[in-house]
């Protein structure tokens, strides 16, 4: 797929992987990014009149709703909006884990629902959910994390049977440990946003179902299709 006369939304877009990829998209022939953040003052100079900022906290329905109307001429929409809470899963305040479980899993859900029959209508689109390899399997001290983006990687999988023949491509982005905020007290070797962002951009024009877009994300992931057990085992410091 080419992206030109393409447009894309991309949600998050005020840092991390979010700005990386808008700013990855600006290098290509896209015709309109829609840069969507909580807080517009929050979105960076981007440099490029393609780039149009979008007002969208996907916590709430009402801004959802408002985005859909001013985006509605979206043919790819990267759902990367996200947090993090990095607590004990047991002794934390449940409210932590709520958190993280309405941002990354329904207020994704939400601007899917939003988006979906605009694509139905027009029988065609990409819907890219950024999930995670916790997604895929948990990793100690991020259980809260870990549950939400399963909970994606679940919504992920039923929307291609739901989807199927509709024209919408579903696709999954699984990013390992990335130079961001939302990973600064992982204590690992990080890829960088701009790395993970080119091959977003990448994945997706090649329509690839599954983007692991850094080094550890890949091999994570070649370990969970071939040896899920053994995965399982390693990050759980059982192996």
């Amino acid at each position: 797929m080419s992206y030109a006369n393409q447009v894309v939304l991309v949600s998050g877009a005020n840092r991390g992987i979010g700005a990386a990829t808008v700013r990855e998209l600006i290098k290509t022939d896209v015709k309109k990014i829609y840069a969507g953040a909580r807080r517009l003052e929050s979105l960076p100079d981007f440099g490029d009149s393609r780039v149009v900022p979008l007002q969208l906290d996907i916590t709430d329905q009402a801004s959802v709703d408002a985005a859909v109307k001013a985006a509605a001429d979206t043919d790819i929409l990267l759902n990367n909006a996200g947090t993090a809470v990095f607590a004990n899963f047991i002794e934390s305040p449940i409210e932590l884990i709520n958190g993280d479980m309405d941002t990354n899993y329904y207020g994704t859900l939400r601007v899917i629902r939003a988006f979906t029959p605009v694509f139905e209508a027009r029988k065609s689109g990409t819907i890219a959910n950024v999930i995670s390899v916790v997604g895929l399997t948990s990793a100690p001290g991020l259980a809260g994390y870990s549950a939400s983006k399963a909970a994606l990687q679940s919504l992920t999988q039923t929307l291609r049977v739901t989807l199927k023949g509709s024209g919408i491509k579903v696709l999954g982005i699984y990013p390992g440990p990335i130079d961001t905020d939302l990973a600064k007290d992982i204590p690992m070797v990080k890829a960088t946003p701009e790395h993970a962002a080119e091959q977003i951009v990448k994945g997706i024009a090649a329509n690839e179902t599954y983007i692991f877009p850094d080094p550890v994300a890949l091999h994570i992931g070649n370990l969970w299709a071939t040896d899920g057990k053994t995965l399982d085992t390693a990050l759980a410091g059982e192996g």
